[in-house]
This record gives structure tokens, sequence and C-alpha cells, in this order.
């Protein structure tokens, strides 16, 4: 099964390609979709569709995994979720099933307990994938987290 996971920004969308045909997880892809803070948010939407879009074709995922949003008061609250509305909006389009989680049942799945560092997250990630250097940057790392939070739930 090939599954993208996205972890949602408005200046960076983390992405994740995982492959688990075979019994074994690997990587395929992983980056970031980057906005430039000038555009305006529109503009930036724009962009992540635009991007995401291409993704899905040319990895064609059978499954999409998204890390939740996890609500706390900040200036960029609104922004992030209208980016990962977008986001969902665009998988929607192309029919991808998406799953959801928020970063402790990420955590949890990965790390064995829900309020693990983030350095325990990014070991687990590359254990799993038999990575030997940690994917960077680090939403792109979170967005392999959120793909393989996506296969171990299924």
């Amino acid at each position: 099964m090939r599954i993208l996971g996205i972890d949602p920004g408005l200046a960076r969308v983390g992405y994740g390609v995982i492959d688990t045909s075979g019994g074994q997880q690997r990587m395929l892809d992983c980056g970031i979709i980057r906005t430039e803070p000038g555009y305006s948010e529109g503009d930036r939407m724009v962009v992540i569709a635009s991007d995401l879009r291409q993704l899905i074709r040319a990895w064609r995922p059978e499954l999409a995994a998204v890390e939740k949003f996890f609500f706390y008061r900040s200036s960029t609250t609104i922004s992030v979720v209208q980016a990962r509305g977008v986001v969902m909006m665009t998988l929607a389009r192309f029919k991808v099933p998406v799953v959801e989680f928020p970063p402790m049942q990420i955590k949890l799945a990965l790390a064995g307990f829900g309020h693990a560092e983030k350095d325990e997250v990014l070991e687990a990630v590359m254990r799993e994938l038999n990575l030997t250097d940690p994917p960077r940057p680090d939403d792109a790392a979170d967005a392999l987290a959120v793909a393989l939070t996506g296969w171990f739930q299924r």
C-alpha cells in the first residue's frame, strides 16, 4: 500500500510517501511544500493545493494520513487550520481515503507513549523505514511519522 503522510502548515506542509508492499515499510519520497511569507494567504493556499496535486499525481497514494490540528492559542492557528482544509479538499478531489491522527496518537504509535520527545519519534521513523540518515527537514520527518501511523493503525 502506498501512503501519503501530511503534516499541515501554512509556511511549510511536510509530506512523506511510504510503500508497505512486501511486508516492509520503505520511504519513497519526503519533503515540504513551501509557501512564501510575502504572498497573500489565498495565494499560499493555491500553492499548497497545486503542489499537493502534483504529489498525488506522481505517487498515486492509496491512503493519506493527516495530522489532526492540535488547538492552542497562537496567532497562526486560523491560517494553519485553513491550510489543512485545503489539504483535505485536495485529497477529497482525488478520492484519496483519509485517516487523521492527533500528535499524541502518532507519538504513541511510533515511540510507544503519547508524550514522546521529537527525537524519540524520529529514531522510530528511521528504524521503521531502515534509514541511515534522518529525513529533513523536520516537517518531512513528521509527515513520515504520520504515514507510518496510518499504516500501523489501519
